[in-house]
């Protein structure tokens, strides 16, 4: 199982020295990647309630963000290059990267550079959003019916551009004549790739065998839907004409994170449920079953408030420490 530190860079109040601090002991720790959350913007309504969706289109969540619109939270797209020239081991990225408020190409000479600035050790993981608002601050309304076409055609002009010496493409999000759009990523044929998927299983799964992505991953995940996102994606991929089964993909979740004194009710409740948060038994025994369920990869998720820094720091080294080593007896 490799673990990955989701940096709390979405939160109320965070300051770099913080996500340095984080970053650096996971580092220290051998964790396998650090990344990056992506939220652009906290629309006024979800002060109130009043967003058009639930958080992530999920069910049993509100119609708000964790963060106030007066939050001082840090934009996750910039701290990528920064990861790059504080690590030295780890894997960086941004989890995920929703495309339609990017220019494709754009983004993929952009991330192309970016894998020289870490020696390459950039992953790139892709999805298609979900905030009609966010959408709306990002100049992207339009979009948003058509967001996961947006992907699809975000991913065929990274991997063109990453491929070809000069590129072409028309489509319904971008058409541009022959251009060269400098250097070539350092990892070939091009950085992992990863899918995020919440709904449409066979969707990831097409996008992982077509695209030869490296990877999916989901959010706050429990064992039995994780094991059944991992058995569909098995199942459509037997089913296409590729070489690759599900042994070669990493199935990742993003899940919350927090070490606790006392035992934490962990009834499973789908999404809202306290997956990864509890005492460090509760924690190894929902690991181990996470493992028997087939992740591959946690993303450790800091809460959005409440918990400090220091506290997280702490848990890393006793998950790193005295939780693993238990897990990994299995």
């Amino acid at each position: 199982m490799k673990l990955a530190l989701y940096l709390p860079n979405f939160r109320e109040k965070v300051t770099v020295k913080e996500l340095t601090d984080l970053t650096k002991l996971a580092e220290d720790l051998d964790f396998e990647s650090i990344w990056t959350l992506d939220r652009l913007v906290v629309p006024e309504a979800s002060d109130r309630e009043e967003l058009e969706h639930a958080f992530g289109m999920m069910d049993g969540f509100p119609k708000s963000l964790p963060v106030s619109s007066r939050g001082e939270f840090l934009q996750g797209m910039p701290l990528v290059p920064w990861l790059a020239a504080i690590t030295s081991k780890a894997r960086i990225g941004m989890s995920i990267i929703d495309t339609p408020y990017r220019a494709p190409a754009l983004l993929a000479a952009e991330l192309a550079t970016i894998d020289h600035l870490c020696d390459g050790r950039l992953n790139v993981a892709l999805g298609a959003g979900w905030m009609p608002e966010e959408f709306a601050a990002a100049s992207a309304t339009d979009t948003f019916p058509r967001r996961h076409a947006h992907v699809r055609e975000t991913i065929e002009i990274m991997q063109g551009i990453w491929g070809n010496d000069v590129f072409e493409y028309h489509g319904e999000f971008a058409d541009f004549e022959p251009c060269g759009f400098g250097a070539k990523p350092l990892q070939k044929p091009y950085p992992p790739m990863f899918m995020s998927g919440l709904k449409n299983p066979r969707r990831a799964a097409l996008r992982v065998s077509k695209y030869g992505m490296a990877g999916w991953i989901g959010i706050q995940d429990t064992p039995d839907e994780l094991a059944r996102w991992r058995a569909e994606i098995a199942k459509e991929l037997a089913e296409l004409d590729t070489p690759r089964s599900i042994d070669d993909i990493d199935i990742s979740s993003m899940i919350w994170f927090t070490i606790t004194d006392e035992k934490v009710d962990q009834t499973m409740n789908g999404k809202t449920s306290n997956l990864l948060v509890g005492t460090a038994d509760q924690i190894t025994d929902m690991l181990k079953r996470y493992s028997e369920a087939g992740l591959t990869m946690p993303l450790l998720w800091p809460p959005f408030q409440d918990v400090p820094v220091s506290k997280t720091l702490d848990d890393l080294k006793c998950l790193k420490e005295e939780i693993m080593p238990k897990v990994e007896a299995i």
